[in-house]
């Protein structure tokens, strides 16, 4: 299964301000083109923290074109707390959408459509590994995480990153905006998960930077 990591940010890698604003950093030209890869993969992931914050549809949504086969949304949601409010649960009957959770199947959500599916935990979260394994299975080829920045660590971390699509805006967030990638150790600088560029575009005010795994 390829995984590519989408990523949306400041100049200086911030994913929203320090209160968790993150509406919109990037400009509609750059927001089209993410709707675009959308359509390019099977699937769309996200964490619970990132489904709760921002209550995306994970839809492709482009102007003049109905898109039939929408991508599978998946979350991941160790302790099964998506909200039956949340866009993407009030329309999983619609949209196929799965939950990989720690804990066992819930009736709350599997009612309302949702599919939960149980893997292994690892430091308190999903393990990467363990839900890229089920994804395979289920079989998806291709999946794009969208957030949020300890999602991001931990594929990256575990060597799981296929692709990054980097669409960075021209505005500074500071130190304390929270970071696209969240926190992981490293023993050493050649540990640490290596791409290289393949194509830099503009795309309205923005910055669209292209990397494969190295």
């Amino acid at each position: 299964m390829r995984v590519t990591l989408k990523l949306a940010t400041s100049l200086d890698g911030k994913i929203a301000t320090a209160s968790g604003e993150s509406r919109w950093i990037t400009g509609p030209e750059a927001r089209e083109e993410v709707h675009r890869l959308r359509l390019t993969h099977m699937a769309v992931m996200v964490g619970v923290e990132t489904a709760i914050a921002d209550d995306p549809e994970l839809t492709v949504r482009l102007p003049g074109k109905a898109v039939m086969a929408q991508p599978i949304r998946i979350v991941l949601d160790s302790r099964l707390r998506l909200p039956l409010t949340s866009k993407l649960v009030r329309d999983a009957h619609r949209i196929p959408t799965v939950v990989l959770s720690t804990e066992k199947s819930n009736k709350r959500l599997t009612d309302a459509g949702v599919r939960v599916i149980e893997v292994a935990e690892k430091d308190g979260r999903v393990d990467p590994e363990a839900a890229v394994r089920v994804l395979e299975q289920l079989p998806l080829v291709a999946v794009m995480i969208e957030g949020g920045g300890q999602v991001a660590a931990s594929f990256l971390s575990g060597g799981l990153v296929d692709a990054i699509e980097w669409f960075r805006a021209p505005i500074v967030l500071g130190d304390e905006g929270r970071p696209a990638v969240g926190a992981f150790v490293l023993k050493d600088l050649a540990a640490a998960p290596r791409f290289r560029r393949t194509t830099v575009q503009l795309v309205g005010e923005d910055v669209w930077e292209r990397y494969e795994r190295a």
